[in-house]
């Protein structure tokens, strides 16, 4: 009898194990996670223009965990004199959201800094004239003070 019970209790104690180690093996973030991250904060256009796409699809990549929440430029405006920072700003959050949720933020800070400058330039890029320089002159003003009060 106690055999019997033991073999009728074995099975549905290991369904519930295997089934807990599936669950949280689903839940945890892919092992290339820093992989992927790196690819969308670096300084080239290339770098920015997948991170664009990947925040327009963030669903394909929920498996990730990816801290994709921003407050744009802060407490500074969004599209100072009309300049369409948002979008730079926003990919500037999310390297500092995600690398400081991984405890590898200081390591990456000044490339995240500089890859903001860089989307803030090809901003600017688009202007010509006393526009272009005001734009590269805001931009400057922009990253010297995420350099400095980060």
């Amino acid at each position: 009898m106690g055999r019997r019970l033991a073999t009728v209790l074995a099975a549905p104690v290991l369904a519930v194990v295997t089934a807990l180690g599936t669950a949280t093996a689903a839940h945890a973030a892919p092992a290339d996670k820093a992989r992927v991250l790196s690819g969308w904060t670096q300084t080239g256009a290339s770098s920015q223009q997948s991170w664009n796409a990947a925040q327009a699809d963030r669903p394909a990549w929920a498996a990730y965990g990816f801290d994709w929440s921003t407050d744009h430029c802060s407490s500074s405006p969004d599209n100072p004199f009309g300049f369409p920072f948002s979008a730079s700003c926003a990919r500037h959050d999310f390297g500092y959201r995600n690398y400081k949720a991984m405890g590898i933020f200081s390591a990456h800070t000044s490339r995240l800094d500089d890859a903001f400058h860089e989307d803030l330039e090809r901003v600017c890029a688009g202007y010509g004239g006393a526009t272009g320089t005001a734009c590269d002159s805001t931009a400057w003003t922009y990253y010297q003070a995420v350099r400095a009060l980060g």
